[in-house]
């Protein structure tokens, strides 16, 4: 058990659990959507918001904040909490998502060289260098820098798998030689999660997680699972099956439609980060328990109702939908700041009725009558 981090699950129904991450910075009820905060800010939202509308925790990219403003400048301000005035628990995800998707990106043995999407500068990633930029960031729980890609071809996939698991042995050993200089200066611990990989194909998902399971880091991300709804369920489940029960874990990047929220928990992942709910808001696409809308059709230009009826956020309690409409078709940038607020609650509030229906023992009817509504 390290100091500062531990998991536990208080109820556990199938794959499906209801549990506390506690972190040096405060706990995490689980299951918990985490707030997507890519540039150590929630686009179009303050942290005083996102702490209104029921966020627990924030995720920040390291390849973003690498880049800008630098992770020696976030470390001399004291960490990631300190340099956003964020008080609660933080994620930070290792950015090789963001680096393998540039066309400049050239993967070796050792790591990845690629050139800064800002201007042009040529820059390396390696699994001592991620470990390094995410302790120095002073996040909670850490991702292990891990080898992505999106692909149908089961070769290219197992090249990833491959290269992800060649490289976590370094992320690990690097991780523990930075949680002794840690401990030795009087500086809480930052949590490993190792990454598994292996796309939609299943013999892949359970080579990954078995080689995982075992191995000396205090959770898991199941990153790469760009899936069609049908794949989404099964590959949660195989997965979750494998790894061991008594640490988290995390669906990377799931959470922009809401049904993979729902076969997460129910398959056992306990934390989800996405950046979808603002980023669809920023653009007048709206989440209500009837399913998602555009804002900016004419037909919500007289509609003095809440865009969501009964929903209890700032937006909604506030604000009519020809209100909203009227904001979005004048591009006033309010209108982004309240549709994010709806959004970002609604995913919120969903996961926190996921938690409260599983203690009830009724997540599959809250599932079947939620899924049904929103998606007709």
């Amino acid at each position: 058990m390290n100091p500062g981090f531990s998991f536990e699950i208080k109820k556990q129904n199938g794959l499906a659990r209801v549990g506390t991450i506690h972190t040096p910075h405060g706990d995490i009820q689980t299951p918990c959507f985490v707030g997507a905060a890519t540039r150590a800010t929630v686009k179009a939202l303050t942290f005083a918001q996102m702490k209104e509308l029921g966020s627990q925790a924030i995720l920040a990219n390291t390849y973003h904040l690498l880049l800008a403003p630098g992770v020696d400048l976030i470390e001399k301000a004291g960490g990631l909490s300190k340099f956003t005035s964020y008080e609660g628990p933080t994620f930070t995800d290792s950015g090789g998502f963001q680096i393998l998707s540039l066309p400049s990106a050239k993967v070796d043995f050792e790591g990845v060289t690629f050139k800064s999407h800002i201007n042009g500068d040529k820059l390396r990633m390696t699994p001592e260098s991620s470990m390094q930029a995410q302790w120095k960031i002073g996040a909670d729980i850490h991702m292990a820098f891990d080898c992505v890609a999106d692909s149908r071809d089961h070769d290219v996939m197992l090249k990833a798998m491959k290269r992800t698991h060649e490289w976590l042995p370094i992320d690990i050993a690097e991780h523990q030689k930075l949680a002794k200089e840690a401990e030795a200066n009087g500086k809480p611990y930052q949590a490993l999660y190792a990454v598994v990989q292996g796309g939609t194909f299943e013999d892949l998902r359970r080579e990954s997680a078995e080689f995982m399971k075992d191995l000396p880091v205090d959770g898991f991300g199941i990153g790469s699972l760009y899936t069609t709804e049908d794949e989404t369920p099964n590959i949660i489940k195989l997965t979750n099956e494998i790894l061991p029960q008594n640490k988290p874990r995390h669906l990377l990047g799931m959470g922009s439609e809401p049904r993979d929220l729902f076969y997460g928990a129910l398959y056992g992942c306990d934390t989800f980060d996405c950046v979808g709910p603002t980023r669809q808001a920023r653009n007048g696409a709206i989440y209500t328990k009837n399913g998602r809308v555009n804002i900016k059709n004419a037909r919500f230009k007289e509609d003095f109702n809440p865009i969501d009826e009964g929903c209890e956020c700032y937006c909604c309690k506030h604000y009519s939908a020809a209100y909203l409409h009227h904001l979005f078709k004048t591009d006033e940038i309010t209108g982004k700041t309240l549709a994010s607020i709806h959004n970002e609650y609604f995913i919120v509030h969903t996961v926190d009725l996921i938690r409260e229906a599983i203690l009830n023992d009724t997540l599959e009817d809250y599932m079947k009558d939620f899924l049904a509504k929103y998606y007709n």
